[in-house]
């Protein structure tokens, strides 16, 4: 039994991780989680890539479990299928953690860790957010949004947030001697002083300030693709609205009209010219599909008036003020080796699960002269593809969302929290508008101004001031974070190559 425990200790660190991230908010955890796993991996330094690897399993076994909420209720499938298809998914992921374990326990010795982890850490998380389409969720940076640690965002990003709590987590325990475990607490304090005065600056500026409205309509996912569902959802919708009118942009969630484009122009064609009526632009979630292709878009599309001035509507089928989802959900928005898998399960064969990609960057979208750039759902989590849409007249970012797949879970808080960091790092507002929560405004600190409550149809409206200029990270990207961890690995590689010419003299 005794041998068991640092296997035990390394699922229970990365478990414990979950509670730093939302609905939770325990951030200060996440440095003698990490750390507690580092001394774990070292400990065991024959076997590292294993040890890395249980780290991951609990880390992303107990961190998106939400997953399995879509799967069990949703996929169609027997709980011990839906079992292992998780597990599957959470032993993919602790992959990651795992190489960067193992490569860096294989060329350096523990006590230059705090200098070489950080590289290969940075790397195994960019593999992850590609690989296989990618999945970024749960990236470390993104638990410390509510800390000192979010000063850095808007100048290294999430992932130099990662970097750091990485290095420092590992100055706490691979430095020999009570001098080492100084200058790790020394390094750990100084990575978030230095993050809470850089907090203080202004990286952008105001521009105007709209009044946006934005509607929860609660659908149940059982009923979104129903069609004899279509009219009261859509009726809902428009009543929701009536109380929105007055503001300058109102937003409904993705796919909120639940037929596809050219099915809806009646529709369509009315909610239009009531938002050019009351002088406001109104943006909605919609399926497009083309019949003669037979390619289906998960678009966003612009009603009502495109500029303040517009003198007639502007919409009409297909028009260019629209945005097609890029960065589309394995098995839920397509199907890998669809002719082999759809057969299997109803899990493959899901409503809706067969899109068309969007481009990578697209132009904003203008409603009532307010530029946006816009994501939808899952692509919020990726910094790179929203960076690439953001452009000098980018007054605001919009996302808007589907979490109903993911029920009563932590998977709706955590998402929000990863807009909440795009905010922060661009230096632009984020509107969020999901179906069944949560819907919330938030400004370019980061910072939620109002929110519907979850699991309620409703409809909400608050100012939002929009901003101009470039935060560091926009600019350079992850230019940065790479510059940062190859410097650290430099060092390390200077030390390393130091200690065995001093190994060899002796």
């Amino acid at each position: 039994m005794k041998t068991l425990i640092p296997y035990i200790l390394l699922l229970l660190s990365g478990a414990s991780l979950t509670l730093a991230f939302a609905p939770f908010g325990l951030w200060p955890l996440v440095i003698p989680a990490l750390a507690l796993a580092v001394r774990q991996v070292s400990k065991l330094n024959t076997r590292p890539f294993l040890a890395g690897w249980l780290f991951g399993l609990g880390w992303f076994g107990a961190g998106i479990s939400w997953v399995h909420v879509s799967i069990d209720q949703f996929g169609g499938l027997p709980l011990i299928a839906s079992v292992g298809i998780m597990l599957l998914l959470c032993g993919y992921l602790a992959l990651f953690p795992a190489l960067a374990f193992k490569i860096t326990a294989r060329f350096f010795s523990v006590n230059l860790w705090p200098l070489a982890l950080p590289f290969f850490w940075v790397l195994s998380e960019w593999l992850r957010s590609w690989l296989l389409t990618g999945f970024p969720w749960l990236s470390l940076g993104y638990s410390q949004i509510n800390s000192p640690l979010a000063g850095w965002a808007p100048i290294i990003g999430e992932t130099g947030i990662t970097a750091l709590l990485v290095m420092a987590a590992s100055a706490l325990v691979c430095s020999s001697r009570t001098r080492g475990l100084v200058a790790g607490s020394l390094v750990t304090l100084a990575i978030y002083v230095s993050g809470y005065i850089a907090l203080q600056h202004v990286w952008v500026s105001p521009k105007a300030t709209y009044d946006v409205g934005m509607v929860q309509g609660n659908i149940p996912q059982s009923l979104r693709w129903v069609p004899e569902q279509d009219k009261p959802t859509m009726d809902k919708y428009l009543t929701l609205t009536q109380g929105l009118w007055q503001s300058d942009l109102i937003i409904w969630p993705e796919a909120a009209v639940p037929k596809l484009e050219p099915l809806a122009q009646d529709y369509l064609t009315l909610v239009n010219e009531q938002a050019f009526n009351h002088n406001s632009a109104l943006i909605t979630g919609i399926v497009n599909y083309n019949w003669e292709s037979q390619e289906a878009w998960n678009n966003l599309i612009v009603l009502g008036k495109r500029i303040p001035e517009a003198q007639t509507p502007t919409y009409q089928y297909f028009h260019n003020n629209r945005y097609a989802k890029h960065h589309l959900l394995p098995v839920g928005e397509f199907v890998p080796f669809e002719n082999w898998l759809r057969p299997l399960a109803p899990l493959f064969d899901l409503p809706m699960s067969s899109f068309a990609r969007g481009d990578f960057q697209q132009t904003n979208l203008t409603a009532n002269g307010i530029n946006l750039a816009p994501a939808i759902c899952f692509e919020i989590a990726f910094p790179r593809q929203v960076g690439a849409n953001i452009n000098s007249n980018t007054d605001m970012l919009i996302t808007v969302s589907n979490d109903a797949w993911f029920g009563h879970s932590h998977g709706p808080a955590q998402h929000l929290e990863i807009a909440r960091m795009r905010a922060l790092e661009f230096g632009r507002p984020v509107l969020r508008a999901t179906n069944n929560g949560i819907t919330a405004f938030i400004d370019h600190k980061g910072e939620i101004i109002a929110r519907l409550p979850q699991f309620e149809a409703g409809s909400i409206s608050a100012p939002v001031t929009a901003t101009k200029g470039a935060t560091p990270y926009h600019r350079v990207g992850d230019i940065a974070v790479w510059l940062l961890v190859s410097l650290l690995l430099c060092f390390a590689l200077v030390l390393q190559k130091r200690m065995r010419a001093n190994a060899v003299a002796k």
